[in-house]
């Protein structure tokens, strides 16, 4: 039995080609034909706050950005996976590890406290936590008319 290994992007390459047709792309470097890197988002919610994590092993944090926008009222976490240069002369071997940039986004919802998010990174894991706005502060006050 031929096991082969899934690509996600297989489909991708083959609409490329066939919407293409003779036009000739310069070659790809072997570096980029590496599948691109996605990484894993888990994300939760308790009574205090919204709290994203986010699967980044390998990835430095100076390579991490997050950033709020306001006017969209969207999260996005972005950055890049590098591509280690390795050289074995004489053993053969495989890389299955995925490399290059990658960017997520997400819709925040409107309770969100957008001036108080705190992000960090421990042991290749990103933890957003993007606390909830108080009640007294989202509650509508009524002003009795005099």
């Amino acid at each position: 039995m031929l096991v082969t290994r899934f690509d996600p992007f297989a489909e991708i390459r083959e609409l490329e080609k066939r919407l293409l047709g003779a036009v000739d792309l310069p070659a790809k470097d072997e570096k980029e034909v590496v599948n691109a890197f996605v990484p894993s988002v888990n994300t939760r919610e308790d009574e205090n706050a919204y709290v994203v994590e986010v699967d980044l092993p390998g990835v430095k944090k100076e390579d991490i950005k997050v950033n709020i926008d306001h006017e969209k009222r969207t999260l996005t976490i972005s950055g890049e996976r590098k591509f280690k240069e390795e050289v074995k002369k004489d053993d053969y071997y495989k890389i299955e590890s995925s490399y290059g940039k990658f960017m997520r986004t997400f819709s925040l919802p409107e309770n969100v406290d957008v001036d108080n998010i705190d992000a960090k990174t421990e042991d290749g894991v990103l933890h957003i936590t993007l606390p909830k706005v108080k009640k007294e502060e989202k509650e509508i006050k009524e002003i009795p008319v005099k």
